[in-house]
């Protein structure tokens, strides 16, 4: 019997992965790519404005986490790569499997629509409406910035992180009062950076809930490579044991000048970062808490204090956007999409979403897991449970993963790696290579 077609939105980490794990299977696929190149994210100064990788960017998570199952990174490659390195990464990883021949450049899917008897029509940026019997989603989540509404205006100027390249570009960042909204790792990165006393500026870093800073390193060797959550043990225990240790590892972030926690480490995204407490016990970086109103230049924070700015970057996270379906389709609220394993959304049989997570510590070898089981799927080697059982999980899933978290957009698609990739291969794919023993292939598209 045929195999489905399918088409693959984007050709970053997540697309790339889908095609490579779609190709094991022999199943033909189309990767449509609004870009002349692949990386999304990791291609700096990708033409498609999708990368919000700055000149200075190395990844924080270690090449030993980082790396894919099947494609482990060369040893020639630091703890901590730069994002020229990770690109060539993937340009190795496509070239090792070759990828790039079914990847559609500068063709990116314009609409999708679902059709009513199964499978998709796709409008591209050629001109060309093509069918499909399968659609996987994988555009990203890190490329739409997400701005604050604070009341009042600055008149001064403001970039979102995501346009930042360095202090000379897009704006000439020397010599003045520089305010860095948000404490995630880019926050960190930017706030370090611009404050370097060569720059002669005065940066001030404000934050609504603080955060944990995290070490890069621990006894000489990657933090994340000593950490692994262990799949049998219940996550809240193995959370309330990391929480002891933090403060002897790291202290407590109130003793270099952030305002304290709102929130118990593993409670929100710690932030990692060597510099950023040497540069606030420095005095180069001064932390506030958040921000109550703008008034021209001047920036009033919650404290009752205020103070003068020339420029405003707000590091503040990104909105996940699905430009080419109907909002009435499908969309992302404040960041939340209900999906069956991170993956699929029930009632919708013909649908993936790949890398659609923030999963810890690592997301390249998460992605690769749900792309295996996307392929499987694809494939006929898989079949899913009944939609009341999916929608159920999916509640079970989120309680487990993100009910302990701070409630805000940034934290609604938490998932742990370790326990993730252990329960996919050891009982989801397990499980639906038997139901699909037991009923069959499932049908996609009109073809089996």
């Amino acid at each position: 019997m045929p195999l489905p077609t399918i088409a693959v939105i984007g050709a970053g980490i997540s697309g790339l992965t889908t095609g490579k794990m779609l190709g094991d299977y022999g199943v033909p696929y189309v990767c449509f790519e609004t870009s002349d190149r692949i990386g999304g994210n990791w291609a700096f100064g990708n033409p498609n404005g999708h990368s919000s990788a700055y000149r200075s960017l190395h990844i924080d998570t270690s090449k030993e986490r980082l790396s894919f199952k099947d494609f482990p990174m060369g040893r020639s490659y630091p703890d901590f790569p730069h994002h020229s390195q990770i690109k060539e990464y993937l340009e190795d990883y496509a070239t090792a499997f070759d990828l790039k021949r079914n990847i559609r450049f500068e063709n990116g899917v314009v609409h999708a629509r679902r059709l009513d008897d199964g499978g998709w029509e796709l409008d591209v940026q050629s001109g060309d409406t093509t069918r499909f019997d399968f659609l996987v989603v994988a555009n990203g989540h890190h490329w739409d910035p997400r701005l604050p509404d604070f009341p009042g205006e600055f008149t001064g100027e403001s970039i979102h992180s995501h346009a930042y390249i360095d202090p000379r570009t897009p704006l000439e960042l020397s010599g003045k009062r520089i305010l860095v909204v948000g404490i995630g790792n880019s926050a960190a990165d930017i706030a370090v950076e611009v404050s370097s006393r060569a720059l002669d500026n005065k940066v001030t870093l404000s934050t609504r809930s603080s955060a944990w800073i995290v070490p890069k390193y621990i006894a000489g060797r990657p933090a994340d490579e000593l950490h692994q959550t262990i799949p049998y043990l219940p996550l809240s225990w193995q959370r309330k044991i990391a929480q002891l240790g933090q403060p002897l590892i790291s202290g407590r972030p109130e003793r270099y000048g952030l305002p304290k926690p709102n929130h118990r480490f593993l409670e929100a995204h710690p932030t990692q970062s060597v510099e950023l407490p040497l540069r606030l016990g420095s005095g180069d970086v001064t932390a506030k808490g958040d921000i109550s109103r703008l008034d021209g230049s001047t920036v009033h924070f919650q404290d009752g204090t205020s103070d003068e700015f020339d420029v405003i970057i707000y590091a503040t996270g990104y909105n996940i956007t699905f430009p080419f379906f109907d909002e009435d389709f499908i969309s992302a609220p404040d960041n939340h999409i209900p999906l069956y394993k991170r993956i699929f959304r029930p009632g919708i049989d013909d649908l993936a979403f790949v890398g659609f997570a923030q999963s810890t510590p690592t997301l390249f070898p998460f992605v690769e897991c749900q792309a295996r089981l996307v392929a499987a799927y694809c494939a006929g080697f898989y079949r899913l449970p009944p939609t009341e059982e999916m929608e159920a999980v999916i509640t079970a899933d989120e309680r487990r993963f993100t009910a302990h978290m701070v409630g805000s957009p940034r934290h609604t698609q938490q998932v742990d790696y370790f326990v993730y990739e252990h329960e996919m291969r050891t009982k989801e794919l397990p499980r639906g290579r038997r139901r699909a023993a037991r009923s069959g292939a499932p049908v996609l598209g009109g073809r089996v």
